[in-house]
């Protein structure tokens, strides 16, 4: 069979639904500055689908920064591959400052998070070593796996016994194969909220031998008390053998980092495949970065804000009866019953009349009969928006709760 005839017969799981949710329900087009109101569609919506969470995107310490750093290197600058021709004192520069911040012995900066990730998981192990991971982890997580031609044991979602288990499945393996273990979870999981059990994990570690990565994306800058992520909310940051975060989240820009001791994180630059063959970090963009980093750690307040306006959301909505489920970070998903073409219904509802634009999350990423709202509370949300957002929740709750919406696809193209 040509390839191209099984993609007419089989769209894949999200793309089924392309011919009536293009450029609407999937691929819509905010435009206008990032903030808490942007245009969607030509009209104004209340936005709560941003990961701007501090706020940073629009800072204007940052626009005035990225645009002199812009101005001066271009977005060219350094040319080539880091081992070839693009290392800079600035990209080293950020590496000993990320280190300092998340305690480790040194960093090294990635051109983006996702391949990073795929490409550390690819580095670190090889066929006789065993991964052990959390069953509801990221997407750059499970193809980084995909590459890993050894054994992987999956645990139950933050079930403690299961990953125990797992563990000791890995450690006879690894008794025939002379190989190690590495465990793999997220700081915060960035669908339902909630934390990884990073405490429980890490207290594994007086009983079994094995490296930890964590993928603390929207716990940096979000998490602990002074925003450097989940282990230091824990307080087993030091228990952390690999941690890597990336800028598309609080830092509001493109690129990560990951840290670990010195030994690993050379080993790592000479051997991270997505790095070496790819172009270095635009100067502008590592500058940029730099910046971010420093306004994260001079400027509690942006971090405080943002708390503020999650738990005013949090608290509203659930003395309104809504699900958020087990989330204990910024990330805010709200659970409500019902099908596909209720869903669209709702959604068209919450846009077109309430003028409140969220993300929505359907099967096969959550059960058949539900659908999530997914808010992201930033530090540039107002306690007027968070009103405003739980009174139309509350209706909207209603609606569903008294199968008001109408059980066809929602029409939007009028």
């Amino acid at each position: 069979m040509d390839i191209f005839d099984k993609i007419k017969s089989n769209k894949g799981a999200l793309g089924q639904y392309s011919d009536m949710a293009h450029g609407y329900f999937m691929f819509p087009k905010l435009e206008g500055e990032i903030a808490s109101r942007m245009k969607f569609r030509g009209k104004e919506v209340l936005t709560w689908s941003l990961n701007n969470y501090l706020g940073l995107a629009n800072n204007p310490e940052i626009r005035k920064a990225d645009a002199e750093y812009t101005e001066k290197y271009g977005l060219a600058y350094p040319m080539g591959a880091r081992m070839m021709s693009g290392q800079t004192t600035n990209h080293e520069r950020f590496e000993k400052m990320a280190a300092e911040f998340e305690g480790k012995e040194d960093a090294f900066l990635l051109n983006f998070g996702y391949q990073g990730m795929v490409s550390i998981i690819d580095a670190l192990v090889d066929r006789h070593d065993v991964i052990v991971y959390d069953s509801e982890s990221h997407a750059c997580i499970m193809d980084g796996m995909r590459l890993h031609i050894g054994k992987r044991f999956a645990f139950q979602h933050n079930n403690p016994e299961s990953c125990e288990k797992q563990i000791q499945h890995a450690v006879k393996l690894t008794e025939d194969t002379g190989g190690g273990i590495l465990v793999i979870t997220e700081g915060v999981f960035g669908m339902a909220g909630d934390l990884g059990m990073l405490d429980k994990i890490a207290a594994l570690k007086d009983k079994y031998s094995f490296r930890l990565l964590i993928d603390d994306a929207h716990g940096f800058g979000t998490m602990g008390a002074n925003g450097k992520g989940t282990g230091e909310h824990f307080g087993v940051q030091d228990k952390i053998d690999i941690y890597f975060a990336t800028f598309a989240k609080s830092m509001a820009g493109i690129g990560g980092f990951v840290a670990s001791k010195k030994e690993v994180i050379n080993y790592l630059r000479y051997n991270l495949r997505s790095q070496i063959y790819a172009k270095s970090l635009p100067m502008a963009m590592t500058l940029g970065a730099i910046k971010r980093l420093e306004l994260i750690q001079a400027h509690p307040e942006y971090r405080e804000k943002l708390w503020t306006i999650v738990r005013a959301l949090q608290k509203g909505l659930k003395d309104a009866g809504l699900d958020l489920g087990r989330t204990e970070s910024p990330v805010t998903p709200v659970f409500m019953k019902g099908g596909i073409t209720q869903v669209t219904q709702l959604i068209y509802d919450l846009r077109e009349n309430y003028n409140i634009f969220c993300s929505v999350v359907i099967y096969p990423v959550v059960p058949r009969d539900v659908v999530m709202l997914r808010l992201i509370p930033t530090a540039v949300h107002s306690l007027e928006d968070v009103a405003y957002t739980v009174k139309a929740f509350g209706e909207i709750k209603r609606k569903i709760d008294n199968d008001e919406y109408p059980h066809e696809i929602a029409d939007f193209t009028k």
